[in-house]
């Protein structure tokens, strides 16, 4: 067995503590080249920490270098090619190694799993038949397409379909004005690359997404929380940081914001603006849930018509996670040097992808098939939001539309143990902490309706609210 000098009462977390010990161990060479590190139950159960801690130290290993995973057969001590580097790493990097923690649970996850917190909509729920079929239609062409990089800006016709779609919730741009990009993250990467700097100020929704904290952090953006209300950003908070800080971006979303669901006020969506413009930032505006919304509300990019906008939008929420088509809208200037640092990064994005997105966008099906992708979102968020109400779960708000709930339990301070709880028990959550900047901890819990909406889920959360009330 592994001992370790694991204590509780070390300033240290007991994730680094692990971390600091196993590392300290192979290049003492006490652990060799290719043993095997005990299960993570085993390790667990002698050192009395949580499996959760656990797991998150081998995640961290491995993303060190120190250690490698096979899948079903546990974790070894690996081959490292490079000197070891005994420095302490960053507290943003050791943040990020910790958000990772949710990503790879979601990605990794088997079907054995329920990912009552996830981010995507089942796969049995989207157009797959559809997808199919366009991707056959495509092989069959002999125009040389599937062998080309592409233009910069991304494919042209389907820029051209975006720029009349935009001008149907109020948004006025020209193809050349739309850059297709790798999904919403990479368009939002480009965001960051082109407008802020090592050191700059950026602010950012308070619970917000975590993917973006943390692009963000490995940029080193020094990132201001915005308090998110159920109307919107705390405008007296905003008003503050940004004439106390001069910040150079807000990234937020005006619609289905994630994790809480809200809509953003017309009354807020003016005062956002008024201050972007009184303090000199641009506004990047998330709208990957677009396409989910039954009744459309009013974009900030409709309202600024692209001058401090930045409009930011995928296809991964319904159509496919694995195509990675996205797009930024924005004034002609900054269009032009969002393709220029496209190229520079990564030379074009996926022609065959694109095409493909362009196909299904205009064959006559899509309409028809989100409508009931958002009348079946509909019904289960119903059910889920009743099931809540009868567990006793408090709601942020009740949303309009979209897949998310953000919930929490009335008595419990804090959801990461719960999430830890439930990782064993076969559940993954996503625990309010990894929406915070700065992740602090949170009651608050990001449900998805599309996968709660299942017994299994509903007789969980029911037995913990027993046995979180009979405390």
């Amino acid at each position: 067995m592994l001992s370790l000098p694991i204590s509780k009462e070390d300033g240290r977390p007991l994730v680094d503590q692990i971390v600091a010990g196993i590392c300290r161990q192979i290049q003492d060479h006490q652990l060799r080249t290719g043993t095997k590190m005990p299960s993570i139950r085993g390790f667990a159960l002698e050192h009395e920490v949580s499996r959760f801690t656990v797991v998150e130290a081998y995640d961290r290993l491995v993303a060190m270098g120190f250690l490698r995973s096979r899948r079903g057969d546990g974790f070894y001590v690996s081959v490292r090619a490079a000197t070891p580097n005994h420095s302490t790493p960053p507290v943003e990097r050791k943040h990020n190694e910790q958000l990772v923690w949710l990503i790879r649970r979601l990605l990794e996850a088997d079907r054995s799993m329920v990912l009552a917190g996830g981010p995507w909509l089942p796969s049995e729920w989207l157009a797959d038949a559809r997808i199919r079929q366009t991707l056959s239609a495509l092989a069959r062409l002999s125009d040389g397409s599937l062998l080309e990089y592409g233009n910069p800006y991304g494919y042209l016709p389907l820029r051209e379909h975006l720029a009349g779609s935009l001008g149907e919730i109020g948004i006025t741009a020209e193809a050349s004005q739309i850059v297709l990009t790798g999904g919403t993250s990479q368009a939002l990467e480009l965001a960051t690359r082109q407008l802020l700097g090592p050191g700059d100020i950026a602010l950012v929704d308070d619970p917000g997404y975590y993917n973006l904290f943390g692009n963000l952090r490995l940029s080193n953006v020094q990132m201001l929380g915005v308090p998110r209300n159920p109307d919107g950003p705390d405008i007296a908070i905003l008003e503050r940081l940004a004439a106390e800080h001069r910040p150079k971006v807000y990234f937020t979303q005006s619609a289905m914001q994630n994790p809480t669901s809200t809509d953003m006020s017309s009354h807020i969506s003016f005062k956002v603006l008024q201050l972007a413009e009184r303090y000199g930032f641009y506004v990047v505006e998330d709208d990957v849930f677009c396409d989910l919304q039954t009744k459309q509300t009013q974009r900030l990019a409709s309202l600024d018509q692209l001058d401090r906008v930045i409009y930011v939008r995928s296809f991964s929420k319904t159509l496919s996670g694995s195509l990675r088509v996205g797009f930024l809208a924005s004034s002609q200037r900054l269009a032009d040097e969002f393709a220029d640092v496209k190229m520079l990064t990564s030379i074009t994005s996926s022609q065959v992808a694109e095409q493909l997105i362009h196909h299904v966008l205009v064959d006559g099906h899509y309409r028809k098939y989100l409508r009931r992708l958002q009348e079946r979102l509909e019904e289960s968020r119903g059910n889920v939001v009743r099931a809540f109400e009868r567990i006793g779960l408090e709601l942020f708000v009740e949303p309009r539309a979209g897949m998310f709930l953000w919930a929490r339990f009335p008595n419990l301070e804090d959801s990461m143990p719960l999430a830890e709880r439930a990782l064993r028990e076969g559940f993954v959550l996503a625990p309010g902490y990894v929406f915070r900047p700065h992740l602090e901890r949170s009651p608050w819990m990001r449900f998805n309706v599309a996968v709660c909406d299942d017994v299994r889920v509903t007789q969980w959360l029911e037995q913990t609210a027993i046995g979180l009330s009979a405390r």
